[in-house]
Parts: structure tokens; sequence; C-alpha cells
């Protein structure tokens, strides 16, 4: 298969899907599916009537692209990048943003991990257990916090059971392997119960090696370090009736991974003042190795030894009160814990034990409004210790109300929120203080279906961000992103002022999703690098207003009964307003634009996807930001629907990177010492009963 990206074949292809002619004829042939519910929605909105864009993973689409993390299952949709840090962390990054302006959810509940704290700390949800992976970008995610100004990742699983199986069990297993890391992952579930009780098992092992880069790279063909491996296991119990259910689940995970592009020399340096003193007084220099008070091994990689424990609460009651048609729980507790490991010693220990609860009742339609009141409580303790413990204990409360309604008119559908939430911060050290603050976020939104098939939306939102804990207090090295961070005190709270625009044709044989968006971010909290030293950077957490502007989308069309075609993209800019250290006005870490065509086809028992994008080179660097060159990615994917016996059972196969090209992913603090994964050739096979 040959591959000209610099022919303008996609744009032509752009234009011939949109306006072939064909397309209404073959719209006759085409069924029109029914809208996915988005769960993460307060309303439990179908995907067609949101009035901001959502991506639904889920059947065969979530087990073609579910990756061993889930910033990289979700990498390769529109507007969705990863924050990538080998092979055992990534999380999610939406339009720009990433770290606590992206909630990852269980089912409505927040997962309680670090990896908010640091792009080095796994997110503690596995991609091979999920059901359902739903992402809500921009105001959307509104009830779901005003932090969460990229958005909300949802991911559902069947951990806590909501209905008895008919036949009184059910369930599925999956073994699959891939090239590149050696890897090796099995999972399985199982529900089964009678009359109003039902329980749930499920679990997944994965040991994945190092994985190999594309050709070309200095370090060699395989990231020292980068292996994986991760054991996870949950069993629940629900009583379920005839108007709801009441359910509990325990999941236990272990994990244990690398660290790559640890480097010792730096342990040494220190700012003084804005600039960074390493080794000796006469200035910049490399750190003295005695000056380690561990033992490791020479060109031993640190590792993560990771421990999670979590306690899940969830329940629907229908018509509970007069007045009200639904009420919904979701709580957890987590007991977090993970060592980085450097030798055989235990160089710093993160802890994490924190609760979330939410309460929402939905409300008979008053006047012809509908909606949701809901409140939510959250409290984390965290506390890091030893010799990379930057940031001082802190236990964080925070507390919501929030009230989503809509309101239907003939092909409108009008859409408003309003959340409020108090958060107060104490920190353990008699030199820091303790911080209180609230804020008020609130969102306006329409849909309009302006005929068949065809809708705008658009949403107009502002919302406040609190200041995290390590925002506020981070003092110290932190090895593996190769920084210095000073938190600041004086921060306040960032305002965000977003419009976000939808057009989407959602049925017949060409289908399309295209979203432009402006979000305005006054005293906009990043980490700003004041100084550099062989890499290592000293950062001091800053407010400025910021900007980021972009748009992403993809177009389909059904070619014939067989095949489809596709092209998507997106792009986004994030820039300071006043310039900026250097008068350099660019924020750090900022995705580049991407471009892609795919064509898929399904034939009997087979279906099948090929994929080619363009990842555009970065050049838009902030102060002491190096440039990241652009790549090819060419994808392939098959699946075979069959049975064995009377089972039903897929087999699948997909080949990742096929032309082996060395890839670097500029979202990544690592991004030189772990490239993105060269030819990766992935094999599985998926039962269910």
């Amino acid at each position: 298969m040959s591959v000209r990206p610099h022919q303008p074949t996609p744009l032509a292809l752009a234009i011939m899907l949109a306006f072939a002619a064909p397309a209404n004829a073959l719209a006759q042939q085409v069924a029109t599916l029914p809208a996915v519910t988005v769960s993460a929605s307060a309303l439990a909105l179908g995907s067609d009537d949101m009035s901001t864009p959502v991506t639904v993973l889920e059947g065969e689409e979530l087990v073609r692209a579910r990756e061993a993390t889930l910033g990289e299952t979700l990498a390769g949709q529109p507007g969705i990048t990863s924050s990538h840090f080998g092979a055992g962390a990534s999380r999610p990054i939406i339009r720009g943003m990433d770290g606590p302006r992206v909630k990852v959810l269980s089912d409505g509940a927040e997962v309680q991990d670090a990896s908010t704290i640091s792009p080095d700390h796994a997110v503690a949800a596995e991609p091979m257990l999920s059901e359902q992976i739903e992402v809500l970008r921009g105001p959307s995610a509104l009830a779901y916090g005003g932090g969460a100004v990229g958005g909300v990742v949802n991911v559902i699983d069947k951990k806590i059971p909501t209905r008895v199986p008919a036949k009184g069990f059910e369930g599925s297993a999956e073994v699959r392997a891939n090239s590149a890391a050696r890897d090796k992952a099995g999972a399985f579930e199982v529900t089964g119960g009678s009359g109003n009780i039902a329980f749930h098992a499920e679990g997944v092992k994965r040991d994945a090696k190092e994985y190999k880069v594309g050709s070309g790279w200095e370090g060699g063909s395989r990231v020292a370090g980068s292996y994986n491996k991760t054991d996870t296991a949950s069993v629940g119990l629900s009583w379920v009736g005839q108007r709801g259910f009441l359910g509990l689940a325990f999941t236990s995970q272990h994990a244990e991974y690398g660290l790559p592009g640890h480097n010792h020399e730096f342990e040494s340096c220190h700012p003084h003042g804005t600039h960074l003193h390493c080794g000796g007084h006469e200035g910049h220099g490399h750190g003295d190795e005695e000056e380690h008070d561990h033992d490791h091994e020479d060109g031993a990689v640190p590792y993560v030894k990771l421990k999670s424990e979590r306690w899940d609460v969830r329940g629907e009651l229908r018509d509970p009160v007069p007045g009200f048609a639904k009420l919904r729980l979701r709580a957890a507790f987590t007991d977090y814990k993970h060592d980085e490991i450097e030798g055989t010693e235990i160089a710093t220990t993160f802890k994490n034990k924190g609760h979330d609860a939410r309460l929402e009742m939905e409300h008979h339609p008053v006047f012809g409004w509908r909606g949701v009141v809901g409140l939510q409580t959250s409290k984390r303790d965290f506390s890091a210790l030893g010799e990379e413990a930057y940031v001082a204990p802190t236990v964080t409360k925070k507390h919501a109300a929030f009230l989503v309604e809509e309101y239907k008119l003939d092909q409108w559908r009008f859409e408003a929120g309003l959340r409020h939430e108090w958060q107060d911060i104490t920190v353990d050290s008699a030199t820091l203080q303790d911080r209180s603050a609230k804020g008020t976020s609130i969102s306006l939104g329409a849909v309009w279906k302006f005929a068949p098939q065809y809708s705008l939306g658009s949403t107009i939102s502002r919302t406040h961000r609190l200041p995290s804990a390590e925002e506020l207090y981070a003092h110290g090295v932190h090895m593996a992103t190769a920084t210095y961070e000073l938190g600041n005190q004086n921060l306040g709270k960032e305002t965000s002022n977003n419009i976000d625009l939808t057009l989407r044709k959602y049925a017949g044989a060409t289908t399309f999703s295209a979203s432009a968006y402006r979000n305005k971010v006054d005293n906009y909290i990043f980490g700003s690098t004041l100084d550099s030293h062989e890499g290592f950077q000293l950062i001091q957490y800053a407010q400025r207003d910021a900007t980021f502007t972009g748009v992403e989308g993809q177009i389909r069309q059904q070619l014939n009964p067989m095949f489809g075609a596709s092209v998507f993209g997106d792009y986004v800019r994030a820039k300071l307003a006043d310039g900026g250290a250097g008068n350099n006005n660019n924020l750090p870490r900022i995705p580049a634009q991407r471009f892609g065509v795919k064509f898929d086809a399904n034939w009997q028992a087979w279906s099948g996807v090929a994929e080619f994008y363009r990842v555009g080179k970065q050049d838009k660097v902030a102060a002491f930001e190096t440039a990241t060159p652009g790549y090819n990615m060419l994808n392939l994917s098959a699946n075979y629907d069959t049975r064995i016996g009377t089972t039903p059972a897929q087999f699948y196969i997909k080949a990742n990177n096929l032309t082996n090209e060395l890839a670097y992913s500029h979202t990544s603090f690592i991004k030189n010492a772990a490239p993105l994964t060269g030819r990766n050739l992935t094999v599985g096979m998926r039962v269910t009963f």
C-alpha cells in the first residue's frame, strides 16, 4: 500500500465525500442507528442531543482502540491526545488541557489516584475492563466541576450489576498479545444472580516488557525501563428491584512500571532566585554522584510499585418521592499508594486517601423545564515522603451544589447549568498557609435541529477553577519530569470564558461532526519555566491570561454497502496574552495539528479499518522548550466474528505504525527519552457468553 502524504488527496476526498451525487441514493440503504446514551451527561442525553461534542467508544470500536493505558486508548480521537510517559502512565489531554483540568470518572465517581499531580503517575482505571468510555468536552463537564475546563472522561464498567441476567449468568473473556512490548494480557468478567440479588467478578493481568520504538533512534531499539505489569480484580454485589438497584464493589489494583528518562545528574540542582544552581558554586555543573543517599544499580531505571484499593457504592431509584423521576447515588472511597523505587530502596512514597460522593435527583418538568439538582462532596488526604517529596502533606476538601435544566421547543433544545463550589486546603507545614476558596460556574447551551438529520449546537460558559495543592505548595526536585517545581501561594482562581459551536449530520450515508471553540482563561495557572540546565528546568507556577482556540471534527461517507471513508483532524492554538517569560507567548506541551483519512469495510463476518494520519511539526514552543518534528502514522486492523460451538467469539488483529516511523510526542515531558511505540502487531480473541 503506497502513501503519498504530500498529494492533495485528503482535501479532494473530503470534497467528494461531502458533495458526491450518489450520497442521496445510498442514504436510503443506510439504517439510522439510535444515538448512544451518554451516562456522564447529567440529563442522560443521547449523543446527538448534546450541545457540545461528545466521544463514545463502545463495542467493536472500543475493543479495537483499547491499549494498556487510558491516555493511549483515547489518543486517536479528534481533539484528544495523551501525556505519554513510557508504557505505564498516560493521561488524556483534551483540547490542549490536562492534569486537574481533565476529570477521570469511574461511572460518575472521581478516580482518586495521583495522576493529576504528575504525568509519571498512572491512572487507576483499566481500559480492558471498560464497557464504554465517554469523553465530554468543554462546558458539558460543568456538572462534575468547574475545574474540568478541558472535559470529563467517564469509564463505564460492570463491577456493580444494574440488572439480574435473564439466563442466570453472562460474561466475557479476552486474551491478547503484541509484538513491540512482547505484551501478554488477559481479562474476564462474569455476572450472575437470581431473584433480586446479582453479583459480579472481573479481573485483568498484563505483562509487558520494554517496548520498541521506530527506526533510527539514537537511544537504541527499545526504551529502557518501559515495562508495565498490572493486576486488577473487582467483586461486586447488588440488590435489584423493579424501581432501581443498590450495589457495592471492591476493586484492588497492583502495578509496576518503569520511569524512563530519570537522570541522577540533576539531583543537586536547586534554585537561586529565578536561576538554577547545579553542582559547585561557580555556576551550572553536574551534581556529585556521591551526594546520593540511596543505593541503585548503575544504569538501572527507577520504577513505580502501585497499590490501589477502592470501594464503590452505586444506586438508582425511580420515582423516589412525588415530583421527582429518579434519584442517583455515586460514592467511592480509595486508599492509594505508590512507591518510587531506585535500586533496592524506596526513594519516595506517594499516598492518597480520598472519597467522592455525589447525589442527584431528576425532577419532573416544571413549566416545561426538566432538570437535575445535585450535591457533591470529596476529600483528598495526600502526602509524599522521601527524597522527591516536593509537595507538603495536604488535605483538600471540596463541596458543591449544582443544577442542570433543559427545555424543548419544536426543533430547539435549550440547556442551562449552574454550579457553586467551596474548597478548603489544609497544609501540614509551619511556613505555609491553609487556603480556602470558592467559585461559581454557569453555562448556557442550545441545539437546533434545523433540518432532518442535521443539528447545530452552541454553548457559552463562564467557569471557575480553584488552584490545586500542588500548584500552591510545590517546592522541590521532581526527577521523573526533570524539573524543580516552585508553588505559588498567591495563586487565585482562574476564570474560563468559553464558546463552543458544533455542526452535525448524524444520520444517512454522509455523517459528520465539526466543532470550533475559543476559550479565554483569565488568570490561567501554568508552570512557567524560569531557567534550564541541560534539559533540567526550574518551574514556577504563575498566572497570566491565556486563550485556547481550536477546531476538530470528522466526516464519513458510506461509499457502498461494504465500504466507507472518513476524513478527520484537529488543531489547537494556545497562547498567553502578555508574552510570558522571555516575551514568549506560547504555552508548553501543546499538541500539534493532526489530519488523516480512514477507510472502513464490512463484509459478512469480517470488518476492517485502514487509517493514515499526519501529525504536524510543533514549533510554537514555550521558553526553554524545543520543537518536535512531525510524523506520519499508518494503522491497519481487522475483526472476524464467529462462534465457538454456541459461544459468540471475535478474533482481531491490528498493526500500528506499520512503517515503523520514529515519532515523538510533543505533550510528553520525556519525549526524547521515550519516543512513541514503533511497528506493533496486536492479536487477540474475545468470547462472550
